[in-house]
């Protein structure tokens, strides 16, 4: 079995793997590490969760202890595409470049300009960034970017969804042609292959699974859900969420839920606020701040449920998450299979239970068709009469309504054969004014008040009645 003392990593670099506690490499470190080493580019294709971040961290700081950052001159740059995933890389090279005195730089959007302007003027050997961030840096003159030696670009594919595929290719435009590329991916879309046809110089290529894969360590399934009525399906969807959970019991020690808009991301995790379960929500609109604070409660145990949006799909590494509750079936196929990695990672179980409506089935279709498997299908948790109960209890209601406004009209009827004959006479002897009662105060035989026009009955209607009674 390979080690990574045998790898030729810098013995600095060694003794901080070894405090960290590993002792051999996963299949892509051993495959990337030593060309990456060698100078060549590297192009590694791995699904998530299986250690790509110190395939290119741990070869970068061996090939940049000797030597010094000029201001404003990095010697190295870190593309990633969310703000989660570059503090993870820092943390990473923080780990692994404790004996090695390099200096580093974190771009990322929510944190003040002056302070990262202050890092770079004083000079850095790793840069790492997301792409807006780091082209406003550029652009306002405090980077220069003519001495990048190595450029790393993780989570290509997620680049792509992002769109920041354009902002990309500058980047690589900014840099010198003669530096070193090392390009991870967990897919290879079309438009990734281009770009690495384009950019790459005989790159490397490891790839240590087939591409869009899921661990074996992760029990997958899937609730199809049809709500009792179009109003009511997002109230019992969620319903259907906190059933799930309690169905796991004890073995749900943590989760996170992942949401496809950051306003259910919101409305989910107030929900699960509202009956008791310790949540917060986590997505791009959110202060980075609050962002960071989130993430380290839910890092550290304080925090059991994490409501997420795809932000957080990639870029965390939280070894002991349990479970993954897709409480929407991703729009792309390809963020199934970095959603449920979050779970499962480093040779650990995880489970991944995902809600379907009608309307996703097709969404389930195409995932289905990517991981090449059919996701098992899960009992709902729910007995069928809970998400309908309320529509039986209304329907009965209206019917007997119904029923009784019959009743009152077909009663009506009946009692007209009784009292036609006696009500013919009078109403012969009211018309011929010989009644003794005025019509408004006349009765039927029930004894109700019958009101008629009485004496306030225009003259003009009267009219032809004086010319016949003079007559």
């Amino acid at each position: 079995m390979t080690k990574f003392s045998d790898l030729n990593l810098n013995p600095k670099v060694l003794k901080a793997i070894d405090e960290a506690g590993y002792e051999s490499p996963t299949p892509i470190q051993a495959g990337a590490i030593p060309p990456a080493l060698e100078g060549k580019d590297v192009l590694g294709i791995a699904q998530t969760g299986t250690g790509k971040t110190a395939s290119f961290t741990l070869p970068l700081i061996t090939q940049l202890a000797r030597g010094r950052a000029r201001a404003r001159m990095p010697r190295s740059l870190v593309l990633c595409p969310t703000r989660e995933l570059a503090a993870q890389v820092a943390e990473n090279f923080d780990t692994y470049a404790k004996y090695v005195k390099l200096t580093k730089a974190l771009l990322i959007g929510g944190v003040s300009f002056k302070e990262q302007d202050i890092l770079i003027d004083k000079g850095v050997d790793v840069l790492i960034a997301t792409p807006g961030r780091l082209l406003d840096h550029f652009e306002r003159g405090k980077l220069i970017l003519n001495d990048v030696k190595v450029m790393v670009v993780d989570e290509a594919d997620r680049m792509l969804d992002m769109g920041f595929i354009p902002d990309i290719e500058r980047i690589f435009g900014l840099t010198p042609f003669t530096r070193q590329t090392l390009f991870f991916s967990a897919t290879m879309a079309p438009e990734i292959e281009r770009i690495t046809n384009t950019f790459l110089s005989a790159p490397e290529r490891i790839e240590v699974a087939r591409q869009a894969t899921t661990s074996e360590t992760i029990t997958q399934g899937v609730v199809l859900f049809k709500g009792s009525r179009r109003d009511r399906e997002p109230s019992e969807k969620r319903k259907l969420l906190r059933a799930l959970i309690d169905a796991e019991g004890e073995t749900c020690t943590n989760a996170i839920v992942f949401c496809n808009r950051k306003v259910d991301v919101d409305i989910v995790a107030k929900s699960l606020k509202k009956y008791g379960y310790d949540a917060a929500p986590i997505h791009g609109d959110l202060d980075q701040s609050q962002r960071t604070r989130t993430l380290d409660g839910f890092r550290d145990g304080s925090l059991r449920f994490l409501v997420a949006s795809d932000v957080a799909a990639r870029g965390l590494d939280v070894p002991s998450v349990s479970h993954v509750f897709n409480f929407d079936v991703p729009s792309h196929a390809e963020d199934y299979v970095h959603r449920i990695g979050r779970t499962g990672r480093a040779g650990r179980d995880g489970k991944a239970v995902m809600i379907c409506i009608p309307r996703d089935e097709k969404n389930l279709d195409d995932i289905e068709k990517l991981v090449q498997r059919e996701i098992p299908r899960m009992e709902n948790p729910l007995k069928p009469e809970t998400s309908t109960a309320p529509e039986r209890e209304d329907k009965p209601k209206r019917s007997r309504s119904r029923k009784a406004a019959e009743t009152r009209d077909v009663s009506k009827p009946e009692a007209k054969p009784d009292t036609q004959p006696d009500d013919k006479p009078k109403r012969g002897r009211g018309r011929r004014g010989s009644g003794d009662k005025s019509s408004s105060e006349k009765s039927d035989r029930g004894g109700n008040k019958v009101v008629g026009l009485g004496d306030h009955t225009p003259e003009f209607i009267g009219l032809s009645f004086k010319e016949r009674i003079a007559s």
